[in-house]
Order: structure tokens, then C-alpha cells, then sequence
């Protein structure tokens, strides 16, 4: 079987940004200016936020960052690494609210030969699937169809999101 390519040209710019100069990463951005939730930001922490991916595998497909540049986890701090879990955490939650999914992948790569499109800087990945949710265009088309926008399904994530202080379902080990 031949494999047909959908061009997406546009997306050159991103992938081409995916070097190791700080000042050219597009996932470097300030506290300040993640608080104010611009384009695809569903949640700012105080060390780090949560956001759509721009070019997702699925509907809902949320990335977990630590706003400082850092691109394995062994640098992160402890408490960046605490925020992202607690971030990572929250956005399952809120994606299964929000949209209903019947399981989630979530992963990092750590580097370009695991994988990593953007390698200088860590992002958790969390990804909705849906049971057939590879359909006839991805088998036969290589091609992915997305169900809502980008913007629709921010909107149904911020009003889904926990509140700060709510944590996970489960009991910890000892509570009870």
C-alpha cells in the first residue's frame, strides 16, 4: 500500500524552531503571560502550565511544561516536578469530564532519537483515545479528522479544569 501525504507547509516553522536556543523554543514563555491564558493555554501554574497541542494526535490532546528551559527530567526541580505531576493529574481529570474517553496515553521523550520533536524542552504529553478512534482516513488516508477546534475544546477544558486544591481520586497509601 502507497502512503499518501496530506502537506501541511505551515507547520515547517514550528518544527524548524525545535532547536536548542532558549530564545527560539516555542515553549518558553513567562508565568505572567501564561496566567493570561493566550491561544492554547488551558492552565498556568506558578512553575508549570498546561496546553493544547498545535498539531495533536487526537481531540483534547494537552502538553505539561515547565515554563524554565529544560529538557530532561533529572533537571527539573523538586517542586516544578511535584507542579507538573499535580498539572498532569488535573488535566487527565479534566479531560475525562470534559470529553468522555475511554483511556489516555500518557509519555515523554527524552531526546530526538526517542522521539522528541521539540528535544530542548521537556513536555509531558496526554493524549484522549476513544475505542475506534483509528478511522478509515488515518488507515487509509494517513490522515488524521479532528471532531472540534483547537478553541471549542480549550473552552470545554478551562470549564472542566479541578480547582487547585482538589487532588486525585485516589487515597493515598495509609489513608485509610
Amino acid at each position: 500500500m502507497v502512503s499518501q501525504r496530506l502537506w501541511s507547509p505551515w507547520r515547517l516553522e514550528y518544527v524548524a524552531a525545535a532547536d536548542d536556543k532558549t530564545s527560539d523554543c516555542p515553549f518558553c514563555i513567562d508565568r505572567k503571560t501564561a496566567a493570561g491564558l493566550p491561544e492554547l493555554i488551558v492552565k498556568a501554574g506558578r512553575l508549570t502550565y498546561a496546553t493544547l497541542n498545535l498539531f495533536p494526535y487526537n481531540n483534547g490532546h494537552l502538553m505539561v511544561l515547565p515554563y524554565r528551559h529544560v529538557a530532561d527530567i533529572v533537571d527539573l526541580t523538586p517542586d516544578e516536578a511535584a507542579e507538573q505531576m499535580h498539572l498532569l493529574t488535573q488535566g487527565r481529570m479534566a479531560l475525562g469530564d470534559a470529553l468522555g474517553p475511554d483511556a489516555f496515553n500518557v509519555g515523554m521523550n527524552l531526546g530526538r532519537a526517542a522521539g522528541a520533536g521539540i528535544p530542548a524542552h521537556l513536555h509531558f504529553h496526554l493524549v484522549p483515545r476513544w475505542e475506534g478512534d483509528t478511522s478509515f482516513m488515518a488507515v487509509t488516508a494517513d490522515t488524521k479528522v479532528l471532531p472540534e477546534s483547537l478553541d471549542q475544546t480549550k473552552r470545554r477544558l478551562i470549564a472542566a479544569w479541578p480547582s487547585d486544591d482538589e487532588s486525585p481520586r485516589a487515597t493515598p497509601p495509609g489513608a485509610g
